[in-house]
């Protein structure tokens, strides 16, 4: 696993991606998947781990129309990693970001990495003594 793998694009009227995994982040997102089931990720303004993105099982976290749906992955396909079939239903994570803080974060490209060090204990990859990070960069906006 050497790339990262980009989200398919979510956002209307976009046609690139806006957020995308690390070969890091994906296997630990595997792992994950294995013990916890679908899983997804909450990026919100709030204080405490509020730049941090939160990784709950799918469904956990309500998302509403104070949220975006920044992007979507799909985990059995990075890089050989799964069927990623139709019938299967692949492995599919999405990425959510409240609305406030993508009024902040709408000129950047995000990447989710993971580093040793103590999470949130709300994300699930705190018992693993590791946490997820964004890494942000300013986007190269389409012509």
């Amino acid at each position: 696993m050497g790339t990262r793998l980009d989200a398919a694009v979510t956002v209307p009227g976009e046609e690139f991606s806006r957020v995308a995994l690390t070969p890091e982040a994906v296997s630990l997102l595997r792992k994950l998947w294995a013990r916890h089931g679908p899983l997804m990720f909450h990026q919100s303004g709030g204080c405490c781990d509020g730049s941090a993105p939160m990784c709950y099982p799918a469904g956990d976290f309500l998302t509403g129309d104070s949220d975006v749906l920044l992007g979507r992955f799909d985990l059995s396909v990075a890089d050989g990693g799964g069927s990623g079939s139709a019938s299967d239903g692949g492995q599919p994570l999405e990425f959510w970001m409240s609305r406030e803080q993508f009024s902040y974060w709408s000129h950047t490209h995000l990447t989710v990495d993971v580093v040793d060090g103590r999470g949130s204990g709300f994300s699930v990859e705190a018992p693993e003594g590791k946490r997820f990070l964004i890494r942000s960069t300013l986007m190269d906006w389409p012509v």
